[in-house]
């Protein structure tokens, strides 16, 4: 068994958080859908949108499962913030590309059945955990399921980026930016700069420069132990970036640190164990069958 997956004795879904996209309006009719199905089943759920952190925050200690009705940006900001309570997830793929959905729209209720009959693993996932700091003073800390990445801000300019790995310099990036990514990250941003597609269960850090100037141009796998440090050296504004979702200003001087995070994302798997590379195919337009001998 592959150590990212749960065989444990299956958990009772008693109360259901339904999170809906707030830009698509089919997901809130939807949701509204699956909380009439499963209040018919006696199962408790909650509506809140995926983009309110506070309301899911209030309701997350009492919730023993989140549908997600989006893409993947709707998971990613469902496991940060169900990540601090364990909570398992499962999605809806209302997106475009869909990676870490794992049920499509006309298939829900056969699902979210079989979800209850206790048929299903869960596939938990690496995050990662940054901290920026300015002087001695923290500027936040972050949990990223995908990726971190340090970059340039508005203006084409490239930013210098000394680099240390558990305290022991490595390089200095000349480049548009780095992206330090987990496994689940190899398929996002990090495919797209040129990073190699790491399977979801193991436990490492990437890193990615991005259009790097006569640097080191080849991505670095880390350890899940290893500690990244990133010093910022730029005469303007440069930007730490969570999942791609939200951003900090960095400036000259600042330091960024990486490390394996504490918490996991917990997702609900129905496929078998081989289902990311069959996804990934799928996703990459490629076929998922073997062609007939000529």
């Amino acid at each position: 068994m592959p150590p990212s997956s749960s065989n444990s004795k299956k958990h009772a879904f008693k109360r259901v958080g339904l999170l809906y996209h707030p830009m698509i309006p089919e997901s809130q009719d939807l949701a509204a859908e699956m909380l009439e199905f499963l209040e018919g089943l006696g199962v408790s759920a909650w509506i809140g949108s995926s983009w309110d952190n506070a309301a899911v925050a209030d309701q997350a200690a009492d919730l023993d499962m989140l549908v997600t009705l989006g893409g993947d940006g709707s998971m990613l900001r469902a496991a940060r913030m169900a990540s601090e309570h364990g909570i398992p997830i499962l999605g809806v793929n209302l997106g475009r590309l869909g990676f870490l959905a794992e049920v499509e729209p006309t298939e829900w209720a056969r699902r979210l059945r079989q979800v209850l009959a206790g048929d299903y693993w869960v596939e938990e996932r690496m995050m990662v955990h940054a901290e920026c700091w300015r002087d001695r003073e923290s500027l936040g800390s972050y949990e990223a399921l995908n990726d971190v990445v340090v970059s340039r801000g508005s203006l084409a300019r490239v930013v210098r980026l000394p680099t240390y790995i558990d305290g022991g310099y490595l390089t200095t990036y000349v480049a548009d930016g780095l992206i330090v990514s987990t496994a689940t990250g190899s398929t996002a941003y990090a495919l797209a700069a040129g990073g190699p597609i790491v399977p979801p269960e193991l436990k490492n850090m990437l890193l990615i420069p991005l259009a790097p100037h006569l640097s080191l141009e080849r991505a670095i796998v880390l350890s899940k132990g290893s500690m990244v440090r990133i010093k910022v050296h730029t005469d303007h504004t440069a930007i730490l970036t969570v999942d791609g979702q939200f951003e900090v200003e960095l400036a000259d001087g600042d330091w960024v640190q990486v490390v394996a995070s504490p918490r996991v994302g917990r997702f609900i798997r129905l496929q078998d164990r081989a289902y990311f590379y069959r996804t990934l195919m799928r996703r990459l337009g490629l076929p998922t069958s073997e062609p007939e001998d000529p």
